[in-house]
């Protein structure tokens, strides 16, 4: 193929074998990894760039902020190790925020493949570590020095081999050593695949590099992005949200500008960054952003970083969209994952057929910590989702994770893995009919700790407020707001909880908006309201 242009057969043969490739590497990342976190929530992706770091295919699993992460980390990998400095066999890592996903816990890996001596690609993957020491993570750390062990970039493999200082420090600094190492050799398993996937097709194809066909792909989806733009009508659209915040609720404010075939996103006006660990970076806001602007434009066409050529995503420095260090931010979903839903109240006022009202997110999670009996330590992390927004087309559906696809952790895992026992898990009961199409509802899971040490618990949950309920959307109604309770006692969602044998935690996730007048719900849905327990 060496000297000819890619005609569309071959582009989509190739593009395809690119896609089974990430996928292939995200099931072997699945299949050999040792937390619940990756193996049941599939909190990861696994991406291939070109030789320069723009993402080529990506994961179908993969979750929204790490896919438009990942390309970015990897460029910051050839700033600090340009070719000449990499070999056959390297893996650099990080878990810096600003660099990568904007919080300790993710950790980021990347390979370059080698053909005849020159890189012609990188195999990509982040996975959310099951711990990294520090704080058990919660909402109130100060400082991102509380929030766990930070690795520079730097060789995490050289030549093929592990560094044993790294592992070293790893195994020393964390709650679960095993867990942690395990998902890490994972995620080598998952670039090794990768690397010899996309070495395979580079032979079979002659194409020497991923270049002219990262190139193809990348022009293909900017043209169709760009074509998307340029049929919403040019302007300036608002959104604001309120979060529950800390002390007080976090403000957030954009402008969406559409000028021709390019949009732009600002962020001025929103709340500065605070000193608590809800603060987003900058990379995190792009990513979350552009995924809003791609699900609501152009949902059906490769995504790549084409993609995001005629996006611009701006926010004030040291603001809480644009955090910058040492401001700690382990908690940034609770902030970030708002921002794809603000997207869609922009645009709402111009292409109301393609959003959907607000989902009762950010996701949810617990996290708990301890020692057990036999003086063993123990670090979980279970995901809650909440109810998903109506359209102006259908109901929500019930607990679906939104803008994140990481799943519920299943019952029998959390038994499994934690000292505790799940009293019930169900649909929340409440009159959950807010629009002419409703929002999905939110669920109530009931534990009860089973350790005999006292464990220290805390969560991840927003929208614990009325003010800060999912809005509906087009005159429907807000989700029901969410709420922790510990022994019948509402406690604060963004502090750290020590929970003794017995206790019994209540986690009722938010509901999501309604769209359209709810006087204007047609007798046949009412009639299934009934019949399905959501009216009385």
């Amino acid at each position: 193929m060496k000297n000819s242009t890619l005609n569309s057969i071959t582009l989509e043969l190739l593009w395809r074998r690119l896609i089974s490739t990430v996928d292939e590497a995200a099931a072997s990342l699945v299949r050999t990894s040792f937390s619940s976190i990756v193996r049941e929530s599939n909190d990861f992706a696994c991406v291939v760039t070109d030789a320069k770091g723009n993402s080529v295919a990506q994961a179908s699993n993969g979750i929204p902020s790490f896919i438009g992460t990942a390309p970015r980390t990897i460029r910051r990998f050839l700033e600090t190790f340009p070719e000449n400095r990499l070999e056959d066999g390297d893996i650099i890592i990080t878990n810096d925020p600003w660099l990568g996903t904007g919080h300790l816990p993710d950790i980021t890996v990347g390979k370059p493949i080698f053909r005849k001596g020159k890189i012609v690609a990188w195999a990509g993957s982040v996975a959310h570590a099951p711990d990294i020491g520090g704080r058990v993570r919660s909402a109130d750390a100060t400082s991102v020095f509380e929030e766990g062990l930070q690795i520079p970039v730097m060789k995490v493999m050289r030549a093929g081999k592990m560094d044993p200082t790294l592992e070293q420090i790893l195994r020393q600094n964390v709650r679960v050593p095993d867990q942690v190492m395990g998902d890490l050799y994972a995620q080598f398993t998952g670039l090794a695949l990768i690397e010899r996937n996309v070495g395979e097709l580079i032979n079979e194809y002659d194409l020497g590099s991923l270049d002219e066909l990262s190139g193809e792909l990348r022009g293909r989806s900017e043209q169709a992005m760009r074509k998307a733009i340029s049929e919403v009508a040019d302007g300036t659209y608002h959104a604001e949200a309120v979060s529950d915040g800390i002390d007080k609720p976090i403000r957030l404010k954009m402008a969406l500008t559409v000028c021709g075939d390019e949009v732009t996103v600002d962020y001025a006006g929103s709340d500065p960054q605070v000193q608590k660990s809800i603060n987003v970076c900058l990379a995190y806001t792009t990513a979350y952003t552009s995924y809003g602007l791609k699900a609501v434009l152009c949902p059906d066409v490769p995504n790549n970083d084409g993609t995001l050529v005629p996006m611009n995503v701006t926010a004030p420095p040291g603001s809480i969209l644009n955090s910058v260090a040492p401001a700690p931010g382990g908690a940034r979903a609770l902030i970030g994952h708002f921002l794809p839903a603000m997207v869609m109240q922009a645009l709402a006022k111009v292409v109301p057929e393609k959003v959907i009202a607000t989902v009762g997110s950010p996701l949810w999670c617990v996290n708990m910590a301890g020692v057990r009996a036999d003086g063993r330590g123990f670090a979980n992390l279970f995901f809650l989702n909440g109810g998903y927004g109506a359209s102006a087309h259908t109901d929500g559906v019930n607990v679906l994770s939104w803008p994140s696809n990481i799943s519920s952790t299943p019952v029998e895992v959390i038994e499994q893995v934690s000292p505790l026992k799940v009293v019930r898990r169900q649909y929340r009961d409440y009159d959950s009919v807010n629009g002419m199409y409703r929002g999905g509802v939110g669920q109530e899971l009931v534990l009860e700790s089973l350790s005999e040490n006292p464990a220290t618990i805390s969560f991840m949950a927003e929208r614990t407020r009325p003010e800060s309920a999912a809005p509906g959307m087009n005159g429907g109604g807000a989700g029901a707001p969410g709420e922790i309770l510990i022994d019948g006692l509402k406690v604060d969602p963004k502090a750290q909880h020590i929970i003794n044998q017995g206790a019994q935690v209540i986690l009722r996730t938010p509901g999501g908006g309604g769209y359209g007048d709810p006087a204007k719900r047609s007798s046949e849905l009412q009639t299934q309201d009934r019949t399905r327990g959501y009216t009385k």
